[in-house]
């Protein structure tokens, strides 16, 4: 049985040598898909943020928003981290700033009934 280590030890010392380069291939091939993962998922997620918070800091009692869970009203009352809608008559409901989906042109409500 001890003539299988030699050849063991042989097929162990070519294998530690490896194809040259190969290392150096793995970290451009690793940069490079960091840098691709960047540009398609790091990058787009960060302006989104960014346009949200702008929008977020820019309401305005007032100005007719829809949230994120689809209700549309009117400010009518604004805090630091909440806003109260106005979603009808003698109806006001009151829900945190950062879900503000979107700011609505001015008489969107009206046209739409609401």
């Amino acid at each position: 049985m001890s003539f299988f280590i030699p050849s063991a030890q042989a097929q162990a010392a070519g294998q530690a040598a490896g194809p040259a380069g190969g290392e150096l291939f793995q970290i451009l091939f690793l940069v490079g898909l960091f840098v691709l993962f960047y540009f398609i998922a790091i990058r787009p997620q960060r302006k989104r943020q960014k346009e949200h918070a702008e929008m977020v800091s820019a309401l305005n009692k007032g100005d007719e928003v829809v949230t994120s869970s689809g209700i549309l009203g009117k400010v009518t009352a604004l805090d630091d981290n909440y806003m109260v809608l106005s979603v009808a008559d003698k109806v006001e409901m009151k829900f945190q700033r950062v879900h503000l989906h979107a700011v609505l042109p001015k008489g969107t409500l009206k046209q739409i009934g609401a």
